[in-house]
C-alpha cells in the first residue's frame, strides 16, 4: 500500500473507527442533542465548536486537493453558525463526517510522489506535513470532544 493509501486509511479512521485510540469522530458525535453539543463546560469550546473547527481545516485542505488556493484562518475557524435546533446540530455531524470522506478519497487519489511536494506555499510545508497534521488535530480535538461529553 502507498504512502497516500496509509495517509486516507490513518485519515479515515480518527473520524470512523479502527484506529489505536479506540476513539473517534463519530462515534463521539453519535447521539448527542443540539442542547449537549452546545452547553459550556467552564471556559471550554463547545462540542459543536470543536466540531466546526475540525471541519474548517478539513475544508481547507480539501479545497487546496481539489485545486484551489488555501484561503483558511484560525481567527475564523471557531464561528459557526448558531445551532439552535437538533436539525442544526444534525446537518452539522452530517456535513462533517461526509467532508472527511471526501477528502480522505481525495488522500488516496494523491499521487505518492506529490507527498513531498510544497503544499500551496513554502511557508506551510509539504503535503504530508498538512495531511499529517490535520490527523493530529482531529485526534486533540477528539479528545477534547471526548472528555466535554462527559461531563455534559
Amino acid at each position: 500500500m502507498n504512502l497516500s493509501h496509509q495517509l486516507a486509511k490513518h485519515f479515515r479512521e480518527v473520524y470512523f473507527g479502527g484506529n489505536w485510540t479506540c476513539s473517534n469522530v463519530k462515534e463521539n458525535l453519535q447521539n448527542l442533542t443540539w442542547k449537549q453539543a452546545t452547553k459550556q463546560v467552564h471556559t471550554f469550546n463547545t462540542i459543536a465548536t470543536l466540531t466546526y473547527h475540525m471541519n474548517y481545516f478539513v475544508e481547507a485542505i480539501t479545497r487546496v486537493l481539489q485545486g484551489e488556493p488555501i484561503n483558511a484562518h484560525d481567527k475564523y475557524s471557531f464561528n459557526h453558525p448558531p445551532i439552535n435546533s437538533q436539525d442544526d446540530w444534525d446537518q452539522m455531524v452530517d456535513k462533517t463526517l461526509h467532508n472527511a470522506e471526501v477528502l480522505a478519497e481525495l488522500i488516496e487519489q494523491l499521487p505518492e510522489e506529490k507527498i513531498g511536494d510544497t503544499f500551496e506555499d513554502e511557508k506551510y510545508g509539504i503535503y504530508y506535513r498538512n495531511i499529517h497534521g490535520l490527523i493530529e488535530h482531529t485526534h486533540y480535538h477528539l479528545g477534547q470532544i471526548a472528555l466535554i461529553k462527559k461531563l455534559v
